[in-house]
């Protein structure tokens, strides 16, 4: 039933993506079974103008470099103990890049949970950055691979009847950027982010 979407889907523009990304499902096919889980949830990052991307002013570094490849790469990174997923949004060379926030879990919860912790249930076993990618068992191993391709993959959804949009979760100190309103995510979603 789920198979990886066309690598042409990423090709959109980085705003329009981070929008359509909702509804969509991320798969990792693992030894255990499929994890599963839908996508309700986005914050785009638009590189060199952006005062909050990793790639403003082009910045160029060991981290960034799979910014500036084909949309449709992964980009991971770590944020504390945490790893951290993104999408690689815009035309070559130009460092877009779209964080997955948070996801209703679908398939493999019993897995999912097992990976967190016994601690985490209900919507607090996906409902962040950190959480999600923890309990799909995603590692930073996945930097720079695409997100068409197997394992590690995205199949198509359903979109959302309604989309919010709002100002981007945890930047404070990157100036007028802080109130971007590139956070996208499915209305009423339980497992939408906590805004702090």
């Amino acid at each position: 039933m789920y198979q990886p979407i066309e690598p042409s889907f990423f090709q959109l523009p980085t705003l329009e993506l981070a929008k359509k990304l909702l509804g969509k499902f991320i798969i990792h096919d693992q030894p255990t079974g499929k994890l599963i889980g839908k996508i309700v949830e986005t914050e785009a990052y638009m590189g060199p103008k952006d005062k909050a991307a990793h790639s403003y002013q082009n910045r160029k570094t060991k981290r960034t470099k799979v910014m500036f490849e084909d949309a449709g790469h992964v980009y991971t990174y770590q944020m504390h103990t945490h790893t951290l997923i993104n999408i690689v949004a815009g035309p070559v060379g130009v460092p877009h890049a779209i964080l997955i926030r948070a996801i209703e879990p679908i398939a493999g919860i019993e897995q999912m949970q097992k990976n967190r912790g016994l601690h985490a249930k209900g919507v607090n076993l996906t409902n962040g950055p950190g959480k999600l990618t923890k309990a799909l068992n995603i590692t930073m191993e996945y930097y720079g691979h695409h997100w068409a391709k197997k394992p590690l993959y995205i199949a198509k959804g359903i979109a959302p009847e309604h989309i919010i949009c709002g100002p981007r979760v945890g930047i404070h100190n990157s100036e007028e950027a802080t109130l971007y309103p590139w956070r996208f995510f499915e209305q009423d979603n339980p497992f939408v982010s906590k805004f702090r």
